[in-house]
């Protein structure tokens, strides 16, 4: 390679060494530095919490409808930007190399998609919630509490992966268990989620959103600053490390080339790191376009993103704050591809041993040599980015908790005080529950995530897309496509958690593989809509009169 790369004057003792050796380990002691630099973050989100706590319903879930537009789109990239963005991706191209932008793709796309054909719509019609939406819009109390059952479960599996994401980087900050960091994690952000509800979480989010920004890029520039790639813009300068790894880099060249290990600079061709589908990836061009799809669609029916477009006065801010959260986002997802190749030449020694995937940002750093302290705040970031996510969720699973099944189904008469009271219940319900299911490391974060992506897309999404542009869609119609797609939902899971004792098990996990079953569970139910609605009574004429002169005038 004719670059000077990470060029290392030290590495001289063997104190700095075997510090250096502790610092690639999730497992090891106390890092006092990075852990005041939490703490002090997790202080500043319940302060804030605190301060803008919700003091009604209106509060707690739509934040008063007072939000900016370019304050709800940080919040909007906050809320979005979860472990799964900011350690999840780097992960999955560092471990799948090419297939890994599959994520990438998908999840941005979603977010097109959303502001072409839901964002103003959706704030027009001026609901607090995607089951209310669905009760409202298909005049079914029962739908209505499917539907919060349905945003319920995504809220816990979307939470899953988050949880997982916390719990590694307070391993690592705290040098503590994984199931104690979770459980510890998951505390705090409970605690502050119940104090302050939308309304605080809102403003939390927007704070998150620089935190997470400024400890994801700093890394970045230092990283690129000393393999002398183009640093000024990394995002642009990685794709030089991208050729070093296809290519590969020789030993002669590496002399004085070292990560934080003392290890040379070297690393064999890997051409399929960079080539569209490579087999020796174990992924298929199919799988590819799939998570894709499945992403996208998943995207613009997961009730926490939908959620967010209660929050602005007017339907214009929805639109413009999914324009300004496009932005905020892409500026983070331009950038994590730059970890994983770095992340992949810095580990290509076999001495450094088998990494975790999903700590694979905090690891690139701290193999190339970035001072403490800035890889402390990068851990935080990744904490922060975690959090932001979980309120957002849990108050998205509170409020189907409280206000589709408790109020709109049970109790109607039901005040104020008790729905923000049943509101919180359903909250520390779901942490609990949450928290249990994180234990088990099951999968990488991204994996963990797509499966509620699949979910709301065999579900939620054709219910949102057909109910705001075709008003021919029905209750009967409904009630059919949802069916459809828990059933394709209900297969998809149960062959991935029972294994391979079930029949065809090569077949269904390949066609109908966890993280993008939606491929094909969205159009089916989809199709059932429409052939359903089609043949039953016709929607009634107060809901195709308002759709005409309120959603789409």
């Amino acid at each position: 390679m004719k670059k000077a790369i990470l060029l290392f004057t030290g590495l001289t003792s063997t104190h700095l060494l075997q510090a250096a050796t502790a610092a690639t380990e999730l497992e090891g002691s106390f890092k006092i530095g990075p852990a005041i630099i939490l703490i002090a973050i997790l202080l500043t989100f319940i302060l804030v919490g605190i301060y803008f706590r919700a003091k009604d319903t209106t509060d707690y879930y739509a934040a008063g409808r007072g939000i900016s537009k370019v304050g709800s789109g940080m919040a909007i990239a906050s809320n979005w930007m979860s472990a799964a963005s900011f350690l999840g991706m780097a992960a999955l191209m560092y471990g799948y190399g090419y297939h890994g932008l599959a994520y990438v793709v998908g999840w941005t796309g979603g977010y097109v998609l959303l502001l072409i054909l839901m964002a103003g719509q959706i704030r027009k019609y001026g609901k607090y919630t995607a089951a209310d939406f669905i009760g409202d819009r298909y005049y079914s109390r029962a739908l209505r509490a499917l539907g919060a059952v349905i945003a319920i479960l995504i809220s816990i599996a979307y939470c899953v992966g988050q949880f997982g994401g916390i719990g590694l980087m307070f391993k690592w900050i705290m040098g503590i268990d994984y199931a104690l960091a979770v459980i510890i994690g998951g505390a705090v952000v409970l605690t502050y989620t119940l104090i302050s509800g939308m309304l605080g979480v809102t403003k939390n989010m927007q704070i998150q959103y620089v935190i997470i920004i400024i400890s994801f890029l700093i890394p970045l520039f230092i990283l690129t600053y000393k393999f002398d790639y183009f640093w000024l813009i990394p995002q642009i300068g990685y794709g030089s490390a991208v050729s070093d790894i296809v290519s590969g880099i020789p030993l002669a060249e590496t002399q004085q080339l070292y990560n934080s290990l003392g290890h040379h600079f070297a690393i064999a061709p890997s051409p399929e790191y960079a080539m569209p589908w490579d087999t020796a990836s174990g992924q298929s061009f199919f799988q590819w376009i799939a998570i894709a799809f499945s992403l996208m669609i998943g995207t613009a029916g997961l009730p926490h993103v939908i959620q967010r477009f209660y929050v602005v006065p007017k339907a214009r801010d929805a639109r413009w704050s999914v324009v300004w959260g496009l932005f905020f986002i892409c500026i983070l997802y331009w950038s994590a591809p730059a970890y994983s190749a770095f992340g992949k030449i810095l580990s290509a020694n076999p001495e450094v041993g088998k990494l975790a995937k999903d700590a694979i940002v905090v690891y690139t750093a701290q193999l190339g040599n970035v001072n403490p302290l800035i890889v402390g705040l990068l851990a935080a970031g990744g904490v922060s980015a975690a959090f932001s996510t979980v309120s957002g969720l849990l108050v998205a699973g509170s409020s189907a908790f409280a206000h589709d099944l408790y109020v709109k189904s049970f109790r109607p008469d039901s005040s104020p005080r008790r729905q923000l009271l049943v509101a919180r219940i359903g909250t520390v319900i779901m942490a609990i529950i949450v928290t249990l299911l994180a234990l088990p490391q099951w999968a990488l974060i991204g994996q963990l995530v797509a499966i509620a992506f699949s979910l709301a897309g065999c579900t939620i999404f054709p219910l949102f897309l057909l109910g705001i542009w075709w008003s021919g869609s029905n209750r009967q119609g409904a009630v059919a496509g949802v069916i459809v797609g828990l059933l394709v939902s209900a297969v998809s899971l149960t062959y991935s958690l029972v294994g391979d004792s079930l029949p065809y098990y090569d077949f269904v996990s390949y066609w109908l593989g966890a993280w993008y079953f939606a491929w094909i569970g969205a159009p089916l139910a989809i199709i059932a809509n429409i052939i359903v609605s089609k043949l039953t009574t016709p929607t009634p004429l107060e809901i195709r009169k308002f759709l005409i002169e309120n959603v789409h005038s």
